[in-house]
């Protein structure tokens, strides 16, 4: 299930360096993020945001997207998922993308992983690559490690 709300947006990209963002290597930015830790006032906000939770999350000032998927497991639709996912990874090429969940790790991790994957980074590989540029605990479960390594290249 999706949902799309909001219409503000901000132009740009995040810079690396700030909390959370992660630089694919087509210079692509992304900021992940773990819904249970406040939002700094002083950091720019995103021009859209696409959240990962297993219920549908308060409303933003820009323009979010809901991913049904509970923590700790896999999107409750994976065709669904895939055509969030390629579309945030579109988005990034210029705009402040977010993607949260809960804590910013798990399902998080993953979707970062999926997007690495999008972006050229080999699916074996997306997972240490988050890793290593991101939270050296994204992607939490084996099933979690399991999708990522079948998620390669963009929807045709």
């Amino acid at each position: 299930m999706a949902n799309v709300q909001g219409t503000e947006s901000g132009d740009g990209a995040w810079r690396a360096g700030e909390p959370g963002v992660l630089v694919l290597p087509s210079g692509r930015t992304v900021r992940g993020r773990g819904l249970r830790r406040p939002l700094d006032p002083a950091a720019p906000t995103p021009s859209y945001g696409l959240y990962l939770l297993g219920k549908r999350p308060p409303a933003t000032p820009w323009e979010s997207r809901w991913l049904r998927w509970p923590d700790f497991r896999l999107p409750a639709d994976h065709s669904d998922a895939r055509t969030a996912l390629t579309e945030a990874w579109r988005r990034a090429a210029d705009e402040r993308v977010e993607i949260a969940c809960g804590g910013g790790r798990g399902r998080t991790g993953t979707a970062l992983a999926c997007l690495a994957a999008l972006d050229g980074v080999p699916a074996g590989e997306a997972v240490e690559f988050v890793r290593r540029h991101y939270d050296r605990h994204a992607v939490e479960t084996p099933w979690q490690r399991r999708y990522v390594r079948r998620f390669t290249g963009p929807a045709s």
